[in-house]
């Protein structure tokens, strides 16, 4: 007989092309995953902003990534990291995607947030030498839009900051095949593995779409697996009762996974 943890499937949010590994090994643990991106990854209609300011890397002392979609647009345009240029990330999710692209702590001086349970932008500037950075050039590879904190501290602590955008954020369409999936997933008992905060927001979005009001009651009631804070933070003021946080990466995922009745 299944146990009750085996019977539930995991709903695994990611945008698809992230979504897919962390889907497989779910799979391998005995248990049913469901991938159902929350949000999709777009490139920008223009890359050229993108390629200028990545054409002479050794003018930045600092590139800071602010996710994994930074760092897969980024190493679209680029064939090789100097490694003279510090590398800053948010958690462990970005450091796998620096190492897909040959960028290790072998080859480039990476600093990442030393809190696996905080991982933002508050925890990066913990782990930066500010005092080294001031007066001299930083670059931050984003998103269309996002958090302006890490640019604003940069800025007070004496860097020249410079943004650019790599990538573009959409909630995805519902389509028929959509609704009915989670009309399906709201009828059963699953745990849903978020990791970000607007993912949650485009979830409820969802559900109320689809199922209204007796629908977020239902979606509030399940199982929110996520690896930070500021997640369950919003996860908490958006009326989720079962929610679990993690460490950053897919090993703490997995191992919550496991370790859950």
């Amino acid at each position: 007989m299944m146990t009750d943890r085996a019977a539930r499937p995991v709903v695994v949010t990611r945008p698809r092309a992230q979504a897919e590994p962390l889907a497989r090994r779910v799979t391998a643990l005995g248990r049913e995953a469901v991938v159902f991106p929350l949000l999709d990854i777009h490139p920008l209609p223009d890359l050229q902003p993108l390629r200028e300011a990545l054409r002479d890397l050794s003018r930045y002392a600092l590139v800071a990534f602010v996710s994994p979609n930074a760092i897969d647009a980024a190493f679209a345009v680029l064939s090789s990291w100097p490694r003279e240029v510090a590398v800053g990330v948010m958690g462990e999710g970005s450091r796998t995607a620096l190492a897909h692209h040959g960028v290790n702590d072998a080859n480039a001086r990476i600093f990442s947030p030393r809190d696996p349970s905080r991982t933002d932008s508050a925890t990066l500037l913990q782990a930066l030498d500010l005092d080294a950075l001031r007066g001299r050039r930083v670059l931050i590879v984003r998103g269309e839009s996002g958090r302006e904190l890490l640019a604003e501290a940069l800025r007070d602590a004496g860097a020249a900051v410079e943004q650019v955008a790599a990538y573009r954020r959409v909630a995805p369409a519902l389509d028929a095949g959509a609704r009915t999936r989670l009309l399906a997933l709201l009828e059963q008992q699953a745990d849903w593995v978020v990791t970000s905060s607007e993912a949650l927001r485009v979830l409820l979005q969802m559900v109320r779409e689809v199922a209204g009001d007796a629908g977020v009651v239902k979606m509030q009631q399940q199982c929110i697996i996520m690896p930070h804070a500021r997640i369950e933070e919003t996860a908490r003021r958006l009326g989720f009762i079962n929610r679990i946080q993690t460490g950053s990466g897919d090993e703490h995922v997995l191992a919550a996974l496991q370790s859950r009745p």
